[in-house]
């Protein structure tokens, strides 16, 4: 049940961080359109990046054109979405100290797995929403991403091997593997400064819908079971 608490603000989180993404994406290169001297960055410094080529924007078209991005609906600002990450971040650091507790008095050691594994997400929106929110760079969280990325591949293998039948670990030991490749292009986005931010918000979306979002409810309807 904890985990699909956890699971169903996982997909909320994700969705909206895709949604930011895109935004971001699509500012920093409407900003760079209108100056043929910048060309837009979809790096760890994306936010930042999009906020000084619309300034440069500003002087040569004017204030209105350079905000016109900004009037999106998808156009969600650092500050703001780092409070959805933070919220989500912070409930999954929770639910995995709650794991760690249950494990360790009832000698369980899948509850301390459990806490384990999200951790290292809970552990990704808590750094992703300090980045946000003082807009500091994200070389470093990119390469806490490939971390999580290698370390997702056999966690799903594992997951898969040991899923009895159940629909619910079944599903569980697909979404390893989707979430490896998300994170990895948060890797490529992230510390290798690959333009790829607005791909990157889509699949980040998607995956989010379908990995966390709907199995977490799922879960909580008792629509689907784990293994164990």
């Amino acid at each position: 049940m904890l985990l699909g608490i956890v699971l169903l603000y996982v997909g909320a989180v994700l969705g909206i961080n895709g949604i930011w993404l895109v935004g971001q994406a699509r500012a920093a290169r409407a900003a760079a359109s209108a100056s043929t001297s910048a060309e837009p960055q979809a790096g760890p410094r994306l936010g930042q990046e999009a906020k000084r080529l619309e300034r440069e924007e500003e002087r040569v078209s004017g204030p209105e054109h350079g905000a016109a991005e900004e009037k999106r609906s998808s156009y969600i600002q650092n500050r703001e979405i780092s409070v959805i990450n933070f919220f989500t971040g912070g409930l999954g650091a929770i639910i995995a100290i709650i794991s760690f507790t249950l494990g360790a008095v009832y000698d369980d050691d899948v509850s301390i797995a459990t806490g384990g594994f999200v951790f290292l997400f809970a552990f990704t929106y808590l750094w992703l929403a300090l980045n946000q929110f003082l807009e500091a760079g994200g070389h470093a969280f990119g390469w806490y991403c490939l971390f999580v990325a290698i370390t997702a591949v056999p966690t799903g293998v594992f997951t898969l091997v040991n899923a009895e039948g159940h629909a619910g670990s079944i599903w569980l030991g697909i979404d390893w593997f989707a979430w490896a490749v998300l994170w990895f292009m948060f890797f490529m986005l992230l510390a290798l400064e690959h333009p790829i931010g607005r791909l990157t918000g889509y699949v980040t979306t998607i995956i989010g819908i379908g990995t966390a979002w709907a199995l977490g409810y799922a879960l909580l309807q008792g629509q689907v079971s784990l293994a164990g």
